[in-house]
């Protein structure tokens, strides 16, 4: 390829879009990926594929799952997922801080998005598996969430690839780092980046950053996010350090967000330091069909304070904090089966016994008398005279203990008994850099530099302190596509 008209820095969701974005506005685009090809994808591809999308009945279902069956349709209730409820519950998860204008145009945007992924080759199917419970013989969705894309976000990942390699304008490199980013007197951008160690430059009259946060960066979680957060353990992928957001802000770009924020999960206390492409599913994040106990033999969350989807992104902080940083998500066969693939892994650290003494044995490192007295007073203050309903918050509480399970409280006493070993798994950063609702980075005056876009994690102003879970590939897309197309019409 010889001239290039946007270079796209980041391989994942959101750089993928913004690529193909550009390119179908008819620009030449240059995309490079700091990860060797056999583990491209970015974040996006540890993702579970879940899209935070609105529709307005199962007409806008079938829009973006055509393959839908009528028996499928007749054995579900989808429900509905408006643009208020989604900007209030994601004004709400930001304690209000977020970015008004920013957060309107995804939500806003959001299914015309995914109807457009479909057109890229994306398959979206209803997410029975982890987002129904059956409640009088029908799966009723919860929480938000219907759809995700075919094989997760690592199926994600392949079918917009599939879609970039066979798209003429589109130059793909691996290996590829960038490390700088500069503008020259001819007012063309040049991106500085390391291939083999080796350095080469690269020149347009736009570029798009999508590199992603810094989650996988030990010393600015560090820095940032304080205390211990060295110790956690990277969920996503290794490449994510901060590069992009380096570059922005030495081009004059702005911080912008909840630097001290992040996304981080109960996540299996055996795991790697770093994600795996090839062992997925290691986040734990079903705990509120059970209790969780910390070292003492403690619980130190309200495990059913809210839909999982709500404020599982905040328990890899809570369990940083209890001491030595681990914790067991305990249950039973009442629930045992309510739980999804992500506990039947064979690499899942999981105990199983018979009696609750027994299961404490095996719990390495807790306070046994201390777990046995917690369940003792957990399970006499159930109240058993309210009816257990997954798919609602049904009410069902522990009154009289500390602290309260507000919703779906089941007694710990059906064996045989299951616990899972979790610590903290960080997902992503909250921080980044401030853009406008064309995807454009702004500087320390909230003026537009030109040429300079921004995509993905990186960008700030989208969450504060809690995440709805599917926002940010939708997010990732919505902004990706939007920087691609406006990045191609200043080539115009």
């Amino acid at each position: 390829m010889d001239a290039i008209d946007v270079i796209v820095v980041g391989g994942g969701n959101a750089a993928v879009c913004a690529a193909l974005g550009a390119a179908e506005k008819g620009a030449k685009v240059t995309l490079v990926e700091r990860a060797p090809k056999e583990v491209r994808g970015g974040n996006s591809a540890f993702t579970g594929g879940a899209f935070r999308v609105v529709y307005n009945g199962v007409d806008d279902i079938r829009k973006m799952v055509p393959d839908l069956s009528q028996q499928e349709i007749d054995g579900a209730d989808f429900g509905t997922y408006t643009e208020e409820q989604y900007l209030d519950e994601w004004f709400a998860l930001s304690q209000y801080r977020g970015d008004a204008d920013l957060i309107e145009m995804v939500v806003k945007r959001s299914l015309p998005t995914l109807l457009w992924l479909r057109e890229q080759g994306v398959r979206f199917v209803p997410l029975f598996g982890r987002q129904t419970f059956k409640v009088d013989g029908k799966l009723v969705f919860w929480g938000g969430l219907t759809v995700e894309s075919s094989g997760g976000g690592l199926g994600l990942m392949q079918s917009l690839y599939k879609k970039a390699e066979n798209t003429p304008s589109i130059d793909l490199r691996y290996g590829t780092r960038a490390t700088g980013l500069e503008q020259g007197e001819d007012g063309l951008w040049r991106v500085a980046c390391l291939v083999d160690r080796k350095k080469i430059t690269l020149t347009a009259k736009a570029v798009i950053l999508a590199a992603g946060g810094f989650h996988a960066n030990l010393e600015w979680r560090s820095k940032y996010l304080g205390k211990n957060w060295d110790l956690a353990k990277v969920r996503g992928s290794r490449y994510n350090t901060g590069d992009g957001i380096q570059m922005g802000m030495d081009a004059g770009a702005i911080p912008h967000g909840n630097w001290t924020g992040c996304h981080a999960v109960f996540f299996d206390a055996n795991a790697a330091p770093f994600g795996d492409i090839n062992i997925l599913d290691q986040q734990k994040n079903y705990f509120t069909s059970g209790i969780v106990v910390n070292a003492e033999g403690k619980r130190f969350i309200d495990e059913g304070e809210a839909f999982r989807n709500y404020n599982y992104s905040q328990m890899g902080a809570r369990v940083l904090n209890q001491p030595g940083g681990v914790a067991w998500q305990v249950f039973d066969q009442q629930t045992i089966d309510l739980l999804p693939g992500e506990y039947r892994v064979k690499h899942a650290t999981r105990y199983q016994a018979d009696t609750l003494e027994a299961l404490a044995d095996k719990m390495e490192g807790i306070d046994k008398e201390g777990f046995l007295k917690t369940v003792r007073e957990f399970n006499a203050a159930v109240r058993t005279d309210v009816k257990f309903n997954p798919a609602v918050k049904d009410g069902r509480s522990t009154p009289g203990v500390t602290p309260v399970k507000t919703n779906w409280a089941n007694r710990i006493e059906k064996p045989p008994f299951v616990a899972y070993a979790v610590t903290c798994g960080i997902t992503c950063t909250y921080g980044g850099l401030k853009v406008n609702t064309d995807a454009q980075v702004l500087d320390q005056e909230d003026r537009v530099i030109p040429g300079i876009y921004a995509a993905g994690e990186m960008v700030g102003g989208l969450y504060y302190i809690k995440y709805a879970g599917g926002a940010g590939l939708t997010a990732g897309s919505v902004l990706g596509r939007a920087a691609g197309h406006h990045a191609a019409g200043l080539n115009r």
